[in-house]
This record gives structure tokens, C-alpha cells and sequence, in this order.
């Protein structure tokens, strides 16, 4: 699932109006599995140059890289810090950690081949779901438009829940960049 989708769906589960802590957490929550990702890619792809086949066919998929998404995408222990925050009655980190996790689940769907050890330190077994959100041999045509469709519904959701002017255009910024490149390549490859 692409990143801006879990922005959308961790602030509509875990998103509160008028707690902007308990909102930005579950922002927070939902984005910091992929972050390790973008700062590694962008360091390769934008700093050093290196190309894009490397970064994604070879460095993915590398002990050293997944060695770090072991710990970001660990649903082992992003579920002991939930139980912390539910034992210490903690909003800021229930939104967190549940929004980390629901990161987590669909990641555990919709990876066919390009998983992660979601149960370490437990194991490093990786998942291979036969269902993959981008990938068209494993029903990435039908799971990318229901993506789509859901992450609109979200949108109303979140308009409604957030009058303010900088959530609103948050949401419209999420929305715009999940939606954008289906629209785009739709028209491109259209009829």
C-alpha cells in the first residue's frame, strides 16, 4: 500500500478532532514503517546517485536494509508499546502504535514478494500474500482501485472530522498524491 493511503487510513482510525496530539501520532504511527525506506532510497536515489534498479531490485532486499525494517515493521514490538499505552491510558500513543499496526496489517496483505519480517524478533519469516496492491500479476488491478475507493471515503471522513484549514489541505495533499498517478496513467493509457 502506498504511503499516502496509510496517512489517510491511520488518521481516520486514530485521528481525533480538536486533539491535535492524539492526530499528528497517528500520523506519526502510520508513516514511520515506510520512513526507514525513504530515507534510505532517497539517500541512494537522490544524494549518491545510485539507480533506481539498484536501490529497488538489489538494496530492498539486502540483509542491511531489511535488518532495519525487521525493527520498524515489527508487529511484535509495535504491539508491546500499544499494550504500554493502553496500560499507562496514553491517546498520544494508542494513536501511534495503532496506527503503526493497521500500517502493518495491510502491508502483511498486500505484499507478494516484497514483504517484511513482520514478526521479528519472534522470527524473520517474511510473508508472500498472494495478494499484492501494486503488482497486476497477483490482482494489483483490482486491489489498487478498491485502495483508491477507500482512500476517497476517507477523505470525506477526514474533511468532516477536521474544519481547520491546514488538516484540510493536508487531506487534500494526501488524497491528491494517492489518486494522482491512477488518474494520470488511466488517461495515458486510456483507449
Amino acid at each position: 500500500m502506498n504511503t499516502p493511503a496509510h496517512l489517510i487510513f491511520g488518521m481516520t482510525a486514530f485521528g481525533k478532532a480538536h486533539r491535535p496530539a492524539v492526530t499528528a501520532a497517528a500520523f506519526a504511527g502510520a508513516l514511520i514503517p515506510d520512513l526507514s525506506l525513504y530515507l534510505m532510497a532517497g539517500g541512494h536515489l537522490l544524494v549518491l546517485g545510485t539507480d533506481p534498479q539498484v536501490v529497488f531490485g538489489q538494496l530492498y532486499f539486502s540483509d542491511a536494509w531489511q535488518s532495519i525494517f525487521r525493527i520498524d515493521n515489527s508487529m511484535v514490538l509495535w504491539g508491546i508499546a500499544l499494550v504500554l499505552g493502553l496500560m499507562w491510558r496514553s491517546p498520544v500513543v494508542f494513536a501511534l502504535c495503532g496506527a503503526a499496526l493497521l500500517h502493518l496489517v495491510f502491508d502483511f496483505a498486500l505484499h507478494h514478494d516484497d514483504g517484511r519480517a513482520h514478526f521479528w524478533p519472534i522470527s524473520n519469516w517474511i510473508f508472500q500474500s498472494p495478494v499484492s496492491y501494486w503488482d497486476p500479476r497477483h490482482y494489483g488491478g483490482i486491489v489498487g482501485p478498491i485502495e483508491i475507493a477507500a482512500v476517497l471515503v476517507c477523505c470525506v471522513v477526514l474533511w468532516r472530522r477536521f474544519a481547520g484549514i491546514w488538516m484540510r489541505a493536508l487531506v487534500v495533499t494526501l488524497g491528491a498524491a494517492q489518486t494522482a498517478p491512477y488518474i494520470i496513467f488511466g488517461l495515458m493509457f486510456a483507449g
